[in-house]
């Protein structure tokens, strides 16, 4: 699958004019909606030229600004496309070989093109910031995501302390913003439809100077612009749901990070769980 122009921009940014950063922002700022207008239009809502429309969208591998609107336009289909309607797309154009198969090859792609686009340096700061317990970390997710939140929750609280799951109910979030300081850390999970209560948690959660981690699809919900580091994973798959077999792909390694980053206090903490689980029996022993 082909980059977004929200990834194409991110990889041409340093090669962009001040002019066309400035355009960049004005694209970004509500994307993909934001390109859908006039190339009049958005000259004048970044306050540019359309010839800096033209010169930009083509620096993006697109031969038009016509092109770029028709890209914007598919991703915005595939954003709010609901299920039913991944599932009649799937069934006419899928091909004969076993389900199996297909699926498999469709995550396998996924997982590639997540980690193409996954930088060594942003993975190795988000490990960092979640292995350094001079911050809090707080983790949430949405209605489909929350398993993989819950999922990192339960591992990270092995590794290290002062860390929190935020509930996804929004009646209870608020709660847990009592809690953040600036410098903590929050990671949300957020695909799409994307959801207006992880957004407006990430907001909050912004504003009282939390660092936030958002793991995302190829698409970047909205959340990225409060967010310090963003992952973008493919999810699209031969079914009516999307996979998130990429984002716990993502998820796994991460741990596997903070694990040994802090190994000597991870051994510790695991030792003693240990010990509590024999004292309350909890699993039961073959020995």
């Amino acid at each position: 699958m082909d980059d977004t122009a929200q990834q194409r921009l991110k990889k041409v940014h340093d090669t962009l004019t001040r002019a066309e950063r400035q355009l960049a922002g004005a694209i970004l700022e509500n994307y993909p909606m934001s390109g859908l207008g006039s190339i009049t239009r958005l000259a004048e809502k970044a306050e540019v030229s359309t010839p800096t429309v033209v010169r930009m969208v083509q620096k993006l591998g697109y031969s038009g600004f016509p092109e770029f609107q028709a890209a914007l336009r598919e991703e915005l289909e595939a954003q709010i496309s609901n299920p039913i309607d991944k599932r009649d797309s799937w069934s006419n154009t899928a091909p004969q070989e076993h389900l199996l198969n297909r699926f498999t090859d469709a995550v396998i792609g996924n997982i590639r093109q997540t980690l193409a686009h996954i930088d060594p340096a942003d993975f190795d700061a988000v490990a960092a910031l979640l292995a350094d317990e001079a911050q809090s970390v707080f983790i949430a997710g949405g209605r489909i995501t929350h398993a993989l939140s819950e999922y990192l929750h339960l591992h990270l609280q092995v590794i290290r302390g002062r860390v929190q799951h935020i509930p996804t109910t929004s009646n209870a979030w608020p709660h847990a913003l009592l809690d953040i300081e600036p410098g903590d850390v929050v990671v949300i999970y957020d695909i799409r439809r994307y959801e207006n209560s992880t957004l407006k948690l990430a907001e909050m959660a912004a504003a009282r100077g939390a660092r936030t981690v958002l793991v995302t699809d190829q698409w970047q919900s909205p959340i990225s612009r409060f967010a310090s580091y963003s992952f973008s994973c493919r999810i699209e798959a031969p079914s009516a749901w999307d996979s998130t077999v990429a984002m716990m792909l993502l998820s796994e390694t991460l741990i596997a990070a903070v694990q040994e980053a802090a190994w000597e206090r991870t051994r510790d903490r695991m030792g003693a769980l240990e010990e509590m689980f024999d004292e309350t029996r909890i699993f039961r022993k073959f020995v």
